[in-house]
């Protein structure tokens, strides 16, 4: 049975040229590119966006573009491939996986370490794996198809910049990988729940990331979180959740979850989890109403807590929404 593709390119260095002043999008160039994806099989429509964007300079305005053109093309196609820059796809990923409530197509992110045009371009093969996995007719969740592996949107991160495996999972497993043949691991797949029922985000709602270290850090961070009371915050606190018992950290939790801030501990390391009581280190941010992430990335802690302040729900709610495993965001 044919499979019809929407293919969202927005920018990145896959679809990049050499110009004057050095790598740059070319409009025109990526659509023309894929054209030696198509076969009897596969319809593959595309749609460039008219500002084709570093990365790194992504806003919410764009990722509600996403959203909006995903929702509006639900219903015509099977799959979708979002082409996407490298230095903020795991963002993006996350965002759309807990934005797209009731998924059940999938959704692959996919770019590249080198251009297209470059002859050792690792684009080539991570689009053909992008391809396939959008045209998997029992995938219902957002993937990221790079290096040879599908991951799970909400576990991925980029943790290399200098090699062609740029993206892991550090706490979970791949949904699949791709040799000669295809290792489709279909038992970590994520079954549909629900209508879909896609979420535009708050441009407005205030999420920061704050990290400890050691010095004046922590009293810093608790007097701009009683200042700002932010929709939501990450902290990235040591080891298994562990923080100083500063008096103006505590405060500053305690006032700002007070007044209705979702506040997330995760850990800054890249293995292992938030564990409440594993140290008596972990005790006091939670007792001062900081929420323990679990193993949670930064990317998808940063995407959840914008998705929920975007739905404006009640504290108790929202809070235990943020305890939630929602869309695989933890690995139990």
């Amino acid at each position: 049975m044919a499979r019809r593709l929407l293919v969202l390119y927005t920018g990145g260095t896959i679809g990049m040229d050499h110009t004057p002043a050095g790598l740059a999008p070319v409009p025109g160039l990526l659509p023309k590119l894929l054209d030696r994806f198509r076969r009897d099989d596969l319809t593959i429509d595309v749609v460039e966006y008219p500002e084709l964007i570093d990365s790194s300079a992504i806003t919410v305005a764009h990722w509600n573009r996403l959203i909006d053109d995903i929702a509006a093309n639900y219903a015509a196609y099977d799959g979708f491939v979002v082409i996407h820059g490298t230095d903020t796809m795991a963002y993006t990923a996350s965002v759309l996986a807990f934005a797209l409530h009731g998924l059940n197509k999938p959704v692959v992110l996919t770019g590249s370490q080198l251009p297209l045009v470059h002859p050792r371009s690792d684009g080539w093969s991570n689009l053909a794996d992008a391809l396939e996995a959008a045209a998997q007719p029992n995938l219902c969740e957002v993937v990221l198809a790079f290096n040879r592996q599908l991951l799970r949107g909400v576990t991925a991160r980029k943790l290399d910049a200098a090699s062609f495996a740029g993206f892991e999972s550090p706490n979970a497993e791949p949904l699949a990988e791709f040799g000669i043949d295809v290792a489709w691991y279909r038992d970590r797949w994520r079954q549909p729940r629900g209508e879909f029922a896609p979420v535009r985000l708050d441009e407005s709602a205030e999420v920061l990331l704050f990290m400890l270290a050691p010095g004046a850090t922590a009293a810093q961070i608790g007097r701009t979180l009683a200042e700002r009371k932010p929709a939501g915050a990450v902290l990235l606190s040591y080891g298994n959740g562990n923080a100083p018992a500063d008096p103006a950290l505590l405060d500053g939790v305690r006032v700002a979850s007070a007044a209705g801030s979702l506040i997330l501990n995760l850990t800054q390391v890249v293995h292992g989890r938030v564990a409440v009581g594993a140290y008596a280190a972990s005790q006091p941010l939670a007792q001062a109403g900081a929420l323990p992430g679990a193993d949670m990335t930064p990317e998808a802690a940063i995407a959840k807590l914008t998705v929920l302040a975007s739905q404006r729900l009640e504290s108790a709610l929202a809070r235990a929404l943020l305890e939630k495993s929602l869309v695989g965001e933890f690995n139990d």
